[in-house]
């Protein structure tokens, strides 16, 4: 059920937290990457986030049997035209953002006929760049598969098993209900705690050290 090889695109905490763990939980599962940053492809190296990092994305999938985009989920489209020429014709794209519904139609427009199903791993820290990758960071948190209706069943159940060999509990739904799910319990409380520390930040009565010293671990 594992894939042979797994090209990442984008080397930044999820990416690069992929890589470290299809080495560490699927050992027999060779690894590409390339991000667009020429520091954070030399420093994934000196880390060994993948197997191999590639100075162009096309080169890290040309033999790749699945794809996972890592990047912000604006740059999905723009990402994936520049492997479309070299994407191998059986190989599943799938990606890690946050809001399906948008991704799911850059993609498919970028990449007609290809076997695309989006994921979403709800995990992650404060942190970010190839420095902040761990291989555990998978491990009893939920990844959320939302496929098109028209997905193939068994590179279906293959995804859901790659995950789940990373360590994450899988769930399967549509792409419009993970939108609102999401919406809810991540994205409101991201934009509220921001909001919050922004106003606190701008009243010239509240110090940055009393903003920090004094906040809860939700803010």
């Amino acid at each position: 059920m594992s894939f042979a090889r797994v090209a990442i695109i984008g080397l930044g905490l999820l990416g690069g937290s992929i890589g470290l763990a299809v080495s560490a939980y699927l050992p027999g599962t060779a690894t590409a990457g390339y991000d667009r940053d020429p520091a954070t492809r030399r420093r994934a190296a000196e880390r060994g986030l993948v197997g191999t990092v590639y100075d162009s994305a096309a080169d890290a999938v040309r033999e790749a049997d699945l794809v996972i985009f890592c990047v912000p989920p604006g740059a999905m489209g723009e990402a994936a035209r520049e492997i479309a020429e070299a994407l191998p014709e059986a190989c599943l794209v799938s990606d890690v953002g946050s809001c399906k519904q948008s991704i799911a139609e850059a993609l498919a427009e970028a990449l007609p006929g290809r076997a695309i199903i989006p994921a979403h791993p709800v995990a992650g820290t404060e942190n970010s760049g190839p420095d902040a990758g761990f291989a555990s960071l998978f491990r009893n948190r939920w990844c959320i598969i939302t496929p098109p209706e028209n997905a193939n069943l068994l590179l279906l159940s293959r995804l859901s098993a790659f995950w789940e060999a990373l360590g994450a509990n899988v769930e399967v739904m549509d792409a419009r209900h993970h939108d609102l799910v999401l919406a809810v319990t991540s994205h409101l409380p991201h934009l509220i705690a921001y909001t919050i520390v922004g106003t606190a930040s701008d009243l010239e009565d509240v110090t940055q050290s009393e903003v920090i010293k004094y906040s809860a671990g939700g803010f």
